[in-house]
């Protein structure tokens, strides 16, 4: 499965919170979420590999699952 990553997403891990939180993180905790997403829905409590505790939230489009945004805790 193909996973993007919004640019807006790809900005906050610039932020303080979202902080040692990797694209393969997120590839990684995108492709754990079985079925469809039909629509934009959080998802809780992935681990990263520094161990940083994060949500995020995606829905699958045409391309692949579609990533919009992480919020890291």
């Amino acid at each position: 499965m193909r996973v993007i990553i919004t640019e807006h997403a790809k900005k906050r891990l610039k932020d303080c919170r979202q902080s040692q939180i990797t694209i393969s993180d997120i590839v990684l905790a995108a492709k754990q979420i079985p079925g469809n997403i039909p629509t934009a829905t959080r998802f809780r409590g992935f681990i990263s590999k520094s161990g940083r505790v994060f949500d995020l939230v995606a829905k699958d489009i045409e391309n692949g699952r579609l990533v919009i945004t992480i919020i890291g805790k």
